[in-house]
């Protein structure tokens, strides 16, 4: 599972060459393919080719006009109106005809929460966390996301307890419990890592496990600032914030 590549192709590809030297036998893409970085089409090329599970990010509606832009902070809207002009029009018709989320049997996929995913929610504490696990489809156990940038898992015990987090390590799934994970970005890190983020599913060990990967980031720095969009834009991938 990979999210929020926002454009950073130098990223996406070092994802998917880690990716392809383990046993991927499903890819599924959580959203915001495009925004922020300097290479949108050639990212979109790369994730429609790889695989037809992909769901809505808001920075990919923004950069066809179908979110308003006026909440994003001026770094953003800059990113997103400059994305909208590169877009072909392939890339706009793909872009608008995403679905929100995407499910399984025991996996539910959503950009944001599952909990109105069109608002866009950023999902980061335990009480926002109990109105997902309560907005889950009944049966399943695993739920995962992104939008934060930042990996997280928050584990529910029992319908009546509230969820708590844990560390964003290798897990084994427990049963008769449910998990949301937050798989982190591809493109825009922003826990203190500047490493590529990206999630595997083992469907028949029940383990999930968040990895990093190093990718370019001096070469994805360059194109954004060639493009002509903000400088911060660039500094920020050396931070991982």
């Amino acid at each position: 599972m990979l999210s929020d590549i926002h454009g950073n192709l130098e990223a996406l590809d070092a994802v998917l060459e880690a990716m392809a030297g383990e046993r991927i036998g499903h890819y599924l893409c959580l959203g915001d393919i495009v925004g922020y970085g300097a290479s949108p089409n050639a990212c979109l090329d790369r994730v429609s080719g790889l695989t037809t599970d992909v769901i809505a990010g808001n920075h990919d509606h923004a950069a066809i006009g179908k979110l308003d832009i006026s909440t994003f902070n001026p770094f953003a809207a800059e990113a997103a109106l400059w994305t909208r002009r590169q877009l072909t029009p392939d890339g706009r018709r793909y872009l608008g005809a995403l679905p929100y989320v995407w499910r399984n049997d025991d996996l539910f996929i959503v950009h944001a929460s599952p909990a109105h995913p069109e608002e866009w929610i950023y999902l980061s504490t335990p009480w926002q966390a109990d109105e997902a696990f309560d907005a889950m489809p009944a049966g399943v156990a695993l739920c995962a996301l992104g939008h934060t940038h930042t990996p997280m898992i928050f584990e529910k015990r029992a319908v009546e307890e509230p969820s708590r987090p844990i560390p964003p390590t290798a897990l084994e799934l427990a049963s008769e419990r449910r998990y949301i994970v937050n798989v982190g970005s591809v493109g825009q890190p922003r826990d203190g890592d500047p490493r590529a983020a990206y999630c595997v599913y083992d469907t028949e060990m029940k383990k999930i496990e968040i990895k990093r990967v190093p990718y370019d980031l001096e070469s994805a720095q360059r194109k954004i600032r060639k493009a002509g969009l903000p400088d911060m834009l660039a500094e920020r991938l050396e931070f991982g914030r």
